[in-house]
């Protein structure tokens, strides 16, 4: 049964969704003893989407979600009686029935997905049942006309054109984006998940979502379920940001990606274009760590994938061992007896470049008259996946210069291009496979393209037959712009929109020597055979397992509305700081420590004006006035704005440039890190910043007192990235034997001296206060970025070395500012809550200060 769908289509394309009741979940026994009984599940326990307890079942699930299930089905008529009825079997073309292949013997593996028939809402639930118990499938129905705005609509219109290069340039080639079939879509993902929520069983399941169909079904499993085991592999092209980016809900569809633990594609070049796209529209830079590509996300490491997929050997060897497969090739190689073929297997689709594989084929012949009689491309179309004008148009097209080539250059006997367009079964395109000397792929972009996998293994043989066993060979030319043409690195690569380098090509593997045919063939061979279907599907899986080992160790917790909802994941140690737990401390400490950070933490890094207000400088003094207590502001900005900002604060410590310039109150001295020190480094830094700073535009440079600081958030990010590496490395070699250190941090480069941390600042705060016999038996320690992280790893050396008194663990709290990954131990959202908490001690201290006055 399909969940009951959103009322209003467009909030829900908005984001804005409606709170709806959680569907039953039919389980699926581990055992099923009686066909067609599903035991439903109704522990509480197992509904529920934030336990902490590991499931007792033993062996893990894998869901796999893919628009069509592996499923063929056929409507069936009785000649006697007349009566119709479903015929269903497996579908051993398609990608998803091999993946248990890969997968351990003892998972088990449930499909979601649609069917490739039109199925009356009276049926439904008959053939829901019967796909259940007979194949483990759970299949989606989509209303009539729902599924056309989905698949026809957006997917083809817009998300398939786009993710190929081609841009909605005008009404008449392409067409301008439709929100109604933005809701369609949507409303199709929705209707997906309900399925997925149907048959899963969170804690124990792994889901793997597939292609660009419903890349934003994870956000709809994300709400559910928070710590749900999740992948998603794209098997498209994923556009360069510039082409992204044109994408009205390009957003949306990032994030709804994004709440996946794993992310699968092809290519590097795929997966280096998602990267991008994260960084320059949502912030996010990756990290490679150990072979692995991560992108930090609110707490959460998404693993990056990068693994083309294969091929099923025993299917195309069981392809091979048909008899009617053996006698097509005799068939074939009479009829091209004499004749070397060429061989072209593509989809009728715009971007398969079939046309120009025509085109260099006339193009070879002209230049290479030697080859006319003797080359034959044989050219078999499978039948187009969408439809519309553009289909019917590149169909026209190669008909037409089919037709004009062999009336030129053709003769009796000899037809220079055999164009094939009906379907062929596997068993008919491997005889032709067998036969051709050479298979020409010109798609001008496609995600993978498995006909050159196909074609190698053809060429081999059955596997210990004696054709196997003596030397074999075969020729490939393919485009570079295909998925599965950097696996391949004996093809010969060409671009296909260059005719003249494609003939060249297609000249070159047919007049290539036997020799060179066999060594390219065994590389080619050697690398199909080892990474097939099966060794795709186990190193992804094996890869999402690791990505989600410590699910269930973290905290994790779900914010935000519609589509930028996504799930913080926390050390189960990391806390938000409980006002009532601090005000308790506070009240109860006889020497206090506050050390705060300026920007970002009491002063909103969106602020314009810098200048702490009037309330902040009231909590600030208030604090001050306190005789238990001592407080430094420790910023990386320069004294002299800090001293006079803070004027009013007499009683106010500051720790100015990190700490290089340290003054205990208003009436003292400042202090600097080393007496003395010399800074003949600055002119030697300084033009190394000035040369990237000409060269990159949107970057300046911050002088101060003791640094140089190099800022390039207003750059081009990639570019200011890449030209900020660049510089660290220029300045470390040129400032190598000076007594600083060259660091990076967020949109910055900063040289400063060595040893100067905000971390020394608070060990020298500890350190006096210990020896004026004032331990501090309560700190609180509240930053924002990196180099606040110094302060919280110096907290926990000084407890463990006695200079702080951490009376039962609830005297000490080190607080960054927002739900991110440090090792302090507390947070709170926003610098609103930060001034919230200060005015609430500053509340104490000054009810406290005038009994204090009172009393004397």
């Amino acid at each position: 049964m399909i969940s009951r769908s959103y009322a209003n289509l467009l909030d829900l394309a908005n984001g804005n969704f409606p709170a709806i009741e959680e569907p039953r979940r039919k389980m699926l026994p581990r055992t099923m003893t009686v066909p067609g009984v599903l035991t439903e599940l109704d522990d509480d326990q197992a509904r529920s989407v934030s336990s902490d307890e590991q499931s007792t079942v033993l062996a893990d699930r894998l869901i796999v979600v893919a628009n069509q299930l592996p499923i063929k089905a056929v409507r069936e008529v009785d000649d006697t009686t007349g009566e119709s009825s479903w015929s269903f079997n497996w579908d051993e073309n398609s990608l998803y029935k091999h993946i248990k292949d890969g997968l351990p013997e003892e998972m088990e593996v449930i499909y979601v997905g649609s069917l490739r028939a039109d199925v009356d809402a009276s049926e439904q639930d008959e053939v829901s049942q019967i796909l259940l118990e007979r194949f483990k499938c759970a299949p989606a129905f989509l209303p009539p006309s729902v599924l056309d705005k989905y698949y026809h609509g957006f997917c083809k219109q817009h998300l398939w054109p786009l993710f190929h290069y081609r841009l909605p340039f005008s009404a008449s080639h392409g067409g301008r984006f439709d929100r109604s079939l933005w809701e369609a879509y949507v409303s199709a993902n929705k209707i997906f998940s309900q399925k997925v929520i149907e048959v899963i069983n969170p804690d124990d399941d792994y889901v793997w979502i597939h292609d660009y169909h419903l890349m934003v079904v994870p956000t709809f499993l994300r709400r559910h379920f928070n710590r749900l085991r999740m992948g998603f592999f794209l098997h498209s092209p994923f556009p360069s940001s510039e082409i992204y980016r044109t994408l009205p809900v390009r957003e949306e569809i990032l994030k709804a990606l994004l709440n996946v633990d794993l992310l699968g594609f092809h290519t590097f070049d795929y997966a280096r274009h998602f990267l991008s796209c994260c960084s320059r529209m949502l912030g996010l830079e990756y990290q490679s760590k150990r072979g692995y590509i991560g992108l930090e996300y609110f707490g959460r490491t998404i693993g990056i994938k990068i693994m083309p997929s294969g091929i099923h050997m025993g299917q195309i060897e069981s392809a091979l061992k048909q008899p009617d497969k053996q006698s097509r090739v005799h068939e074939l190689e009479r009829e091209f007896e004499g004749k070397t073929v060429l061989l072209g297997v593509d989809d009728l689709d715009t971007f398969k470049g079939v046309n120009l594989k025509v085109l260099a084929m006339e193009n070879m012949l002209k230049t290479h008259r030697r080859w006319v009689g003797r080359a034959v491309l044989v050219q078999i179309l499978n039948p187009a996946r969408g439809k519309g004008r553009d289909v019917e148009e590149i169909e026209d097209e190669i008909k037409s210069s089919v037709s004009r080539i062999n009336q030129e250059w053709g003769s009796p006997g000899y037809t220079p291009i055999v164009l094939i367009n009906q379907p062929l079964t596997l068993a008919e395109k491997a005889a032709y496979y067998t036969i051709s000397e050479a298979t020409v792929v010109t798609a001008v972009r496609d995600g993978m393209n498995l006909t050159p996998y196909e074609y190698v293994v053809c060429r081999q043989g059955i596997s210990g037959s004696d054709s196997s066993n003596s030397p074999q060979r075969s020729m490939l030319v393919v485009s570079e712009f295909v998925g599965c043409s950097p696996s391949l690195s004996g093809a010969i690569r060409v671009n296909p929109w260059n005719v003249e380098s494609t003939a060249e090509a297609m000249y070159e593997a047919i007049s290539a020597s036997d020799f060179e045919k066999q060594m390219r063939h065994e590389k080619h061979y050697k690398y199909v055979s080892t990474h097939d279907v099966a060794y795709w599907s186990k190193s992804f899986f094996q890869d999402l397992e690791r990505t989600c080992a410590d699910h269930f160790r973290r905290r994790v917790w779900g914010i935000g509305l519609g589509f930028g909802f996504r799930v913080v994941a926390l050390d189960p140690m990391f806390r938000k700081l409980s006002t009532s737990v601090i005000v308790d401390a506070y009240g109860r400490a006889e020497n206090r420590a506050i050390l705060l950070d300026y920007d970002g933490t009491i002063m909103p890094q969106s602020s314009i004006n810098k200048r702490p207000s009037k309330e902040v400088i009231s909590i600030i003094n208030r604090l001050c006035n306190d005789p238990k207590n001592t407080v430094f502001v420790v910023s990386g900005r320069g004294r002299e704005d800090l001293a006079k900002w803070f004027s009013p604060c007499e009683k106010l410590g500051i720790a100015a440039e990190h700490g290089y310039f340290m003054r205990w109150q208003a009436d003292k001295e400042w202090e600097t890190y080393a007496q003395n020190a010399s800074f003949g480094w600055m002119q030697m830094a300084e033009p190394v910043m000035k040369l990237y700073t000409e060269a990159t535009d949107g970057s300046s440079i911050e002088r101060k007192e003791s640094a140089l600081v190099w800022h390039f958030q207003d750059a081009d990010p990639s570019f200011g990235s890449a030209q900020a590496k660049e510089m660290l490395d220029h300045l470390e070699s040129v400032l190598a034997n000076e007594p600083v250190v060259v660091k990076s941090g967020q949109y910055i480069v900063e040289v400063k001296p060595q040893g100067v941390t905000k971390g020394l600042v608070a060990e020298k705060i500890f350190a006096r206060m210990f020896s004026d016999e004032r331990r501090a038996d309560f700190v609180v320690c509240v930053g924002d970025d990196r180099s606040d992280e110094d302060m919280f790893v110096m907290i926990g050396d000084a407890i463990k070395a006695g200079i702080i008194l951490n009376k039962n663990n609830r005297s000490v709290f080190a607080c960054t500012v927002g739900q991110k990954p440090s090792r302090a131990e507390y947070y709170l959202d926003d610098t609103v809550e930060v001034i919230n908490m200060l005015e609430n001690l500053g509340d104490i201290s000054g009810d406290s200060d005038s009994d204090y006055v009172g009393s004397s």
